[in-house]
């Protein structure tokens, strides 16, 4: 949507690739246009979302940068630590798609 005029602006995976997933329906895009047409997407550095289904960490599995697959809430799947669990807010760096450690900021 327009944040200026409130029109909905439609944009194909065409433009944007994968990248759709890692937006929730409130997030923000900033819309790369040449003519009045959409020839690109550029999101945030990184967006906050939620695991929604994950396989639990084995007990006693400790082993160092270990990773397992989760579906956030958007539907994207990512690697996370095997300590992340479903329900928990998770950073993802939008340029890679990757799980980002909670200390890097």
């Amino acid at each position: 949507m327009d944040q200026i005029n409130f029109d909905q602006v439609p944009v194909s995976s065409k433009e944007s690739g994968r990248r759709h997933e890692l937006l929730k329906e409130t997030g923000k895009a900033m819309l790369i246009s040449y003519d009045e047409e959409i020839i690109g997407v550029e999101l945030p550095a990184s967006v906050e979302l939620t695991i929604a289904e994950t396989e639990p960490g084995v007990q006693g599995d400790r082993v160092s940068g270990a990773r397992k697959s989760a579906t956030l809430e958007t539907g994207f799947v990512v690697q996370v630590p095997l300590f992340v669990g479903p329900g928990e807010a998770i950073k993802v760096d939008t340029r890679t798609g990757e799980y980002m450690n909670p200390s890097v900021s």
